[in-house]
């Protein structure tokens, strides 16, 4: 299924306003947001509403910890976001397979009954495609059978994936590092074997990616055509059990055994005084040069075929590198390591024939040599309004400092929420706050959006939690605490017509 990407090269210096929300937010009956309903009611939400621009977080398909920052791989799409009624519609789900469904609170995400739900649901489709009777019926629709013919084809990545997956489900869920020699770094022979042997379980995993894939090329193509480009995520890192390191164990720090010799992390900063300690295995840059960056161009280019724009997390990663010894207990005993940097970008502007649209996330403990890195290929950095009140002084976030080429925040995901940040903060940061604005700061959310809207910045992009006007209960994620992040969804009646003319107005008063 290829799509075209060039036409996502060009930024562009137009003004526009944005909101990010991660699809799972979506309202909508099956205990997860979804790519069905709420997200097309979201996307004409924010044609209404003059917004031009959708950032979502990473859209891989999640493991341990439910993070979108630590997918199994790096091409594979989130099942959980698949929509049941788009299974329903294609009748390879019926009535009685939700006579049991748990009761949901809207406003919240219980991973562990959501997976075991959804799962169920995906395998009875999976299961009804494969029934003659039923894949009869469905193999009427002869435009779909010749995508999925087209889509396994063309996806180099998914056989890998696939054997993954179903080897994970094999050993019971163990990561790959614990399976059996014999799938954990197979010969030729025995992953034939092995591609005998689980069959049937591969062909699921490429099935429901082949759902995820055509459903959020639709909903992509549908966003584009209200005039709403898509800011995707792209973690720099990836996790240690993860398709990625299993398949290309050469191009990562492992022992013999398949441990990382280091992983990565940063050093003590805004979010935690002992540093974060992600554990992700480091690169082998010297073997990623040997073969012209091959796997990261090919991620790159696969996640410009689901979004316009990509925000590279922890971009400074590229510049150098912050690589902790395997085992420690957390992230302060480590060290910069240097990355490729301008050789890696060089490649990929040569390989892909155009301007990259990429956002740096240049925020932490950023030096000069990373500025100098995002500035020389003209990749427009970020801008938190939050941060410019915590600190003091005079410093880059304040908005008279920002520059065009820059994406302005009130917040993002790993911040809190506006509310929360404000009732929580110091009253150094109150003070400065109410100064600098002329405000008592009961309308604290708008304040802060109308600021990031009147930003010199090209981009503008608020959380939707700081356009509902959230607490800290609505908190996305806290960066270093392992359990009850990613979980918040918001509900279809808080998107009211008073909210949708308060933005309109907004972004129009500030030329978005």
């Amino acid at each position: 299924m290829e799509i075209d990407i060039t036409a996502s090269a060009d930024m562009g210096p137009q003004r526009s306003a944005g909101i990010l929300v991660h699809p799972t937010s979506f309202p909508g009956p099956y205990g997860i947001g979804d790519l069905g309903k709420g997200a097309y009611d979201f996307i004409d939400f924010m044609q209404r509403a003059g917004m031009t621009v959708w950032q979502v977080l990473p859209l891989g398909h999640t493991g341990f910890g439910d993070s979108p920052y630590q997918p199994f791989s790096s091409f594979a799409g989130q099942p959980l976001i698949i929509s049941i009624d788009h299974l329903r519609k294609m009748n390879l789900l019926q009535d009685s397979d939700f006579e049991n469904m748990p009761q949901w609170n809207p406003e919240d995400i219980c991973y562990g009954d959501v997976i075991e739900f959804k799962t169920g649901l995906l395998k009875k489709a999976y299961e009804r495609f494969l029934d003659e009777d039923i894949k009869d019926g469905f193999s009427t629709d002869e435009e779909m059978m010749e995508k999925y013919k087209k889509f396994k084809e063309e996806s180099t990545w998914l056989d890998d994936y696939a054997l993954f997956m179903a080897g994970k489900d094999y050993f019971q869920g163990a990561p790959w590092y614990m399976w059996e020699d014999s799938l954990k770094k197979p010969t030729a022979k025995q992953r034939k074997a092995w591609e005998e042997k689980l069959a049937k379980e591969m062909e699921y995993y490429r099935f429901i990616q082949f759902l995820f894939l055509d459903e959020w090329i639709a909903l992509k193509e549908y966003a584009n055509e209200k005039g709403i480009k898509i800011i995707g995520d792209i973690p720099i890192f990836v996790a240690w059990d993860s398709v990625d390191v299993w398949s290309n164990k050469k191009l990562f720090c492992l022992d013999s055994k398949g441990y990382p010799t280091e992983v990565a992390g940063v050093p003590p900063d805004y979010f935690s005084a002992t540093g974060q300690l992600w554990g992700n295995p480091l690169y082998k840059w010297s073997e990623h040069k040997k073969t012209g960056y091959d796997w990261w161009f090919s991620r790159i280019k696969h996640q410009l075929t689901l979004t316009d724009y990509l925000r590279i997390d922890h971009f400074r990663g590229f510049d150098s590198y912050w690589a902790v010894p395997y085992g420690e207990k957390n992230a302060i005993n480590g060290k910069w390591i240097k990355a490729p940097g301008e050789n890696f970008f060089t490649n990929l502007e040569a390989t892909l024939g155009y301007r990259i649209p990429i956002i740096a996330e240049d925020l932490g403990e950023i030096d000069h040599s990373v500025i100098e890195l995002r500035d020389k290929f003209n990749f427009p950095g970020m801008k938190i309004l939050q941060f410019a009140f915590e600190n003091p002084n005079e410093n880059s976030f304040l908005p008279h400092n920002h520059v065009r080429n820059c994406v302005c925040y009130t917040g993002t995901h790993d911040n809190d929420t506006t509310l929360g940040w404000y009732k929580h903060c110091f009253e150094q940061s109150r003070d400065k706050l109410r100064r600098y604005f002329s405000t008592d700061a009961s309308d604290i959310c708008w304040v802060m959006i109308r600021a990031c809207f009147g930003s010199v910045a090209n981009i503008a992009i608020v959380p939707m939690q700081d356009i509902l006007e959230l607490d800290s209960w609505a908190r996305f994620n806290t960066p270093g605490v392992g359990e009850g992040n990613w979980s918040w969804r918001y509900k279809q009646e808080d998107l009211t017509e008073h909210l949708t003319s308060r933005l309109y107005e907004t972004a129009k008063m500030y030329g978005r």
